[in-house]
Formats: structure tokens, sequence, C-alpha cells
């Protein structure tokens, strides 16, 4: 059970951390597989994702280890050999998910058959009344990146999705340079969320992840499946500063082959009470995360801020 009791400052590393990375995260790799991907009709992708994915977990003897001691937390009830299993799954959800996040790169509108539901909308519409604006949290569950734009082409209000400098500039380009209703902003310092102010203001939303700490005074460690792990307060920083709510909202890909947007309940955040929502968000988190294991796509520590060794 997350309590706010169980929070703690996190000790800042010597050195802001780097999230995993692997030998294929450059650029040639990803206009490789969108130029593959785009060639299959959908069905046919997602198979071939899927395949690679359980090819890939049988190659990375390091990754799939770390899946399973994550799993392990969350599902402790697992034999090895069922929590293995479930590992393997994760690395095929992760592929299909990317395959269609690579093929929606390439295309100026997605089909809206892609989306099956929006659980919660009324939650979103209870957040936004009167012209509020909106943080959207979210995590690295399903298809964070695609549930941005979904939302952008459902909602009449410009979206804003903060995300990560990636270690290879010309993926970034490839990732973010996408036509369409999302502007992206990189968060390269404290001070690149600033226009994000302004923006809440006018009404606008904002979409942030809200499951990694980022290596700094700004990281609170709550209890997550039993153990401390590091959080980022700021989301909570800008909404009360804004004056706006905090919305969960997650993107699952279900057994239709299409994605669900589920919507939690608007988290209010007051001043002095950053803390308290923070330890709202992660019990959202913690029963997404257990409700959908397989796509908790986490390829480290998640219970430790990483080195940037």
């Amino acid at each position: 059970m997350t309590t706010v009791a169980s929070c703690v400052p996190v000790a800042a590393p010597s050195r802001p951390p780097r999230w995993y990375s692997h030998p294929f995260n450059h650029v040639a790799a990803y206009r490789a597989a969108a130029v593959i991907a785009s060639a299959l009709p959908r069905r046919a992708r997602l198979k071939l994702a899927a395949a690679l994915g359980g090819v890939a977990a049988g190659a990375l003897p390091r990754e799939r280890s770390r899946v399973e001691a994550n799993l392990a937390r969350v599902r402790p009830d697992l034999a090895t050999r069922a929590r293995a299993a479930l590992a393997r799954d994760v690395f095929r959800h992760f592929a299909v998910c990317f395959a269609d996040l690579v093929v929606a790169n390439r295309q100026r509108r997605l089909p809206e058959r892609l989306l099956a539901a929006i659980r919660g909308g009324e939650n979103l519409a209870e957040a936004g009344a009167g012209g509020r604006g909106i943080v959207v949290l979210t995590a690295h569950l399903g298809n964070w990146e695609f549930a941005g734009r979904l939302l952008a082409h459902r909602l009449p209000r410009p979206t804003h999705v903060v995300v990560a400098p990636e270690a290879d500039a010309g993926v970034e380009r490839f990732l973010r340079a996408v036509p369409g209703a999302v502007k992206f902003v990189t968060r390269r310092d404290p001070r690149s969320v600033l226009p994000l102010m302004g923006a809440l203001r006018r009404g606008e939303i904002v979409a942030m992840q809200g499951d990694r700490g980022l290596g700094n005074r700004g990281d609170v460690a709550m209890s997550f499946f039993g153990a401390p792990a590091p959080f980022p307060l700021g989301p909570f920083v800008l909404a009360r500063a804004a004056a706006v709510p905090v919305v969960p909202s997650f993107c699952v890909f279900e057994p239709d082959r299409r994605y669900t947007i589920a919507v939690g309940e608007p988290i209010t955040v007051t001043e002095g009470a950053e803390i308290e929502a923070l330890a709202t968000w992660v019990k959202a988190l913690e029963a997404a995360v257990r409700a959908h294991p397989e796509q908790w796509f986490n390829f480290f520590d998640a219970w430790s801020v990483p080195s940037a060794a």
C-alpha cells in the first residue's frame, strides 16, 4: 500500500541517469523498421513484431533477467516458469507497440479504428470543465506515445507531450517530427517546461510520464509494490502552480489488436500537498501495472535510479 509516510527524498546522483539503451537505438534501425512495417498489412506486421519480440527475449538474457526481477515484485504469486513466460510476453508486446508507433510516424492522421474506447472519458471532461488546462500523467505502460496522438485527435485542444531527450538526435527527430496536433517538448533541463505553464493557463493539455525518477532532488521515494522506488514530483508542482488537476491515463493494447485509453479520476493538487497527490498517482500506477504486467516496459531495476555509466 502506498502511504505518504513511506516517502523520503532521493539523493541526487553525481550525474543524471541514462535510462536503458541498446545497440539498435539509432535512426537507421528505426527507419528500416518503419519501411518494413509500413509495407505489411497491420495483421501481418503485428504477427511479425510479436515473433521478433520473442526472439529478442531469448537473445537478450540480461534484459530478460531484469524484467523477470521486476515482475517478481509485481506478481510474487507466479512460479518461476510462469514468470519467465510473462517476461517473454513483455518483449512481444513491446515489439507490437513499437511497430504501430513507427508506422504512425509516417501518417498525418491515425486511423480511428485503432482506438477501441476511452474508458473514464467523463474524468477528462470533469478535469477540463470550464476550459481549464489538464496535466495528463502516464507511464511506460502500453503504447504511451501513441496515446498522446490518439487523444489529440479526439480532444479539441492543443496537446503538449513532454519527452526525455534521446541519445541519438536522429532518433529524436524521427520520433518527434510528426505532423499533426501534438507538440513535443523535450525536457533537457528544468527550464524546458516553463512554457508549459502558459499552455496550461490557456486551457491546453500537457502530457507527461510519471513513473521514472529523474535522478535529481525532485525525486521522492514512494512505496511501490512494497518497496521504495523513486518518482518525480515535478508534474505535481507544475499542476499546483498552474492550478490544474492531474489526470492518470494509460493506453493498453487489447486482444483485438486495438487500444483502450483508461482515464482515472482527476487528482487535485493543493499547495503543500504535492507529495500526497504523488502518492495518489503511485497507487493508480500500481493498479495499472498489476492489471497489465505484460505491457509494463522497464528493462532495468525500476526501484533504483540508474547511473549514467
